[in-house]
């Protein structure tokens, strides 16, 4: 397939175009580079068609347009909770307005599929009792983060019904490993780990006890790939390990990964923050024939050794 992947060159990106080219697929990546790196590429640049560029520019749809891309993969978007509550323009701006730039090309240039990053900040804080959380639950989004990826996914639904462009939304749980960096949803295995490879100190904001479901980029990026191939589109999936850990179990895997004993010092919480969160990723084992691969401590060894050597 011919496929375009927006952010590509940042981390979850850099795991997905790897896998994409080891399946034969013809690969082009846009990006602008603000948070990502050519570098995250295997070989840079020359790897694949690379574009940098900003989703919100009105170029991109011509560049779009001409490339007559099968599949669009959408990972581009301003992914921080707190910068989106301290600059709702600026999040809706990249998030809603440069993703509807990019469906407008798609739309005029025969694409077949638009395969979406949506998030677990969709739901919001859900009570114990509804974990883990199914795709059918109220979307409750705390942040403007969550509320403008929930936007896009009403965008997708309305695109499919007046135009006929098929999409795969993909809720991904607290995502981690290689070339991941200190900002982003999930980042904090990643600070964390440079953190920990520095022998500086830790904090945790909060009690400790609240629980994230964190998933191996390698696993999502698998699942990107099933989504891209499924006869069961036009709808949103989970993506996720389906297992909650608090952040102080995170703490203690990590301390073993890294061969050290890390003490965390603590915080008062941040606004937006989630306290619980685990989602069921039984729709997507049973309609994308997927399944997370990587054991928790094993990825964490993997991330522990790569920041250890950046």
């Amino acid at each position: 397939m011919k496929v375009l992947v927006t952010g590509g060159a940042g981390f979850i990106g850099s795991h997905l175009v790897r896998l994409l080219l080891l399946n034969n697929h013809k690969v082009t990546v846009l990006d602008n580079v603000s948070t990502g790196a050519w570098e995250h590429l295997p070989q840079g640049k020359d790897t694949c068609t690379c574009w940098e560029m900003d989703i919100r520019d009105k170029l991109v749809r011509e560049k779009i347009e001409q490339g007559r891309f099968d599949v669009i993969v959408h990972l581009a978007a301003q992914t921080m909770v707190d910068v989106s509550i301290k600059d709702p323009e600026f999040d809706a701006s990249e998030n809603i307005m440069g993703t509807v730039n990019v469906l407008e090309a798609a739309r005029h240039s025969g694409v077949k599929r638009v395969i979406f990053a949506s998030t677990a900040a969709a739901y919001g804080n859900v009570s114990e009792d509804k974990l883990p959380i199914q795709e059918s639950e109220t979307l409750a989004p705390m942040s403007f983060y969550g509320l403008t990826k929930v936007t896009v996914e009403k965008y997708l639904q309305l695109y499919h019904d007046l135009y006929g462009l098929d999409y795969v939304a993909l809720r991904f749980a607290n995502v981690y490993g290689e070339r991941q960096g200190d900002t982003g949803e999930g980042g904090v295995i990643s600070i964390f780990a440079k953190r920990i490879a520095n022998g500086q100190d830790i904090t945790i904001f909060g009690d400790g006890k609240q629980t994230r479901d964190f998933i191996y980029a390698g696993d999502i990026a698998s699942g990107i790939i099933a989504a891209m191939t499924t006869d069961k589109a036009n709808t949103v999936y989970n993506l996720s390990n389906q297992t909650e850990t608090s952040l102080l179990e995170l703490v203690e895997l990590m301390s073993k990964a890294a061969g050290k004993d890390v003490k965390p010092k603590f915080a008062d919480p941040r606004e937006g923050d989630i306290n619980r969160s685990m989602l069921c990723n039984e729709n997507a084992r049973q309609n994308l024939g997927w399944k997370p691969e990587m054991d928790l401590a094993d990825g964490l060894a993997r991330t522990v050794a790569y920041f250890k050597d950046c």
